[in-house]
């Protein structure tokens, strides 16, 4: 049998995902109820904490779920439109008061569309105890190099300064973990922020699982690098979150 590099296999399955995996097309509206959803679905709700929003073709305004609405009970019809100053221009009802950090880290990051902010069990612990990821598996590595670290919390982000810190620790990654408080992943899309929220909740639950058989041991770095692109290509993001709906629509 002929032994072909890793490269035609990668271009091989890169080309039929394309051909075989067609996702649903969705509103944004749709797709952001979809993905509260989930994000309820995997135990990532924590009362009114946490937030969900994507930038509106208008500039400076942004779509987020009204306030006041838990993520399991989100509808399309339940997202509101506001402006830079979180004025209400389509829909009823206000923002989240913290969605103005969300404000910063879209000016800072022109290719972000959607926006995830969840206290989700494992990375609240996670965060608790100020531990940066470590990428220790394959299912983690989505993350690799992709997951900042603010070691010092700013307080509650519902002022400009929150913005300003948190933004500026992003960087150039898509996720962030925040100590004392939780974690934010970003997208070029909805279903990509949600597809990082929903791995970075396990990444931390299996790297607080696994302390208890002792010091973690690091992924290598060319093989993280090498799974972190092929698992964040958009046919498996929008495939999985096409999964993802269907299971919700059975709940």
């Amino acid at each position: 049998m002929q032994l072909r590099a890793k490269e035609y296999f990668d271009q091989r399955a890169t080309e039929e995902m394309t051909q075989n995996l067609k996702p649903q097309e969705r509103t944004v509206q749709e797709k952001l109820a979809y993905a509260c959803r989930i994000l309820a679905m995997t135990g990532q709700e924590a009362g009114l904490a946490g937030q969900i929003t994507a930038r509106s073709e208008k500039p400076s305004c942004y779509w987020t779920l009204r306030f006041g609405l838990g993520f399991d009970e989100a509808t399309p019809d339940d997202f509101i439109e506001v402006d830079a100053d979180l004025n209400t221009i389509t829909g009823t009802g206000m923002a989240n008061p913290a969605t103005r950090f969300h404000l910063w880290v879209y000016e800072a990051r022109p290719q972000t569309n959607s926006i995830i902010h969840t206290h989700s069990p494992y990375v609240s612990a996670l965060v608790a105890a100020r531990q940066p990821l470590v990428i220790a598996q394959m299912d983690m590595t989505p993350l690799h190099n992709d997951c900042a670290f603010l070691a010092d919390w700013p307080g509650v982000p519902i002022a400009d300064q929150e913005g300003q810190i948190i933004s500026e620790a992003l960087g150039d990654k898509r996720c962030i973990l925040l100590a004392h408080h939780g974690q934010l992943t970003t997208g070029a899309y909805v279903e990509e922020a949600t597809y990082l929220a929903v791995y970075l909740e396990r990444a931390a639950r299996m790297q607080v699982r696994a302390r208890a058989f002792g010091p973690i041991t690091p992924v290598a770095d060319d093989l993280a690098a090498e799974a972190h692109d092929y698992l964040l290509k958009p046919s498996i993001v929008k495939g999985t979150f096409d999964y993802w709906c269907r299971q919700a629509d059975r709940l």
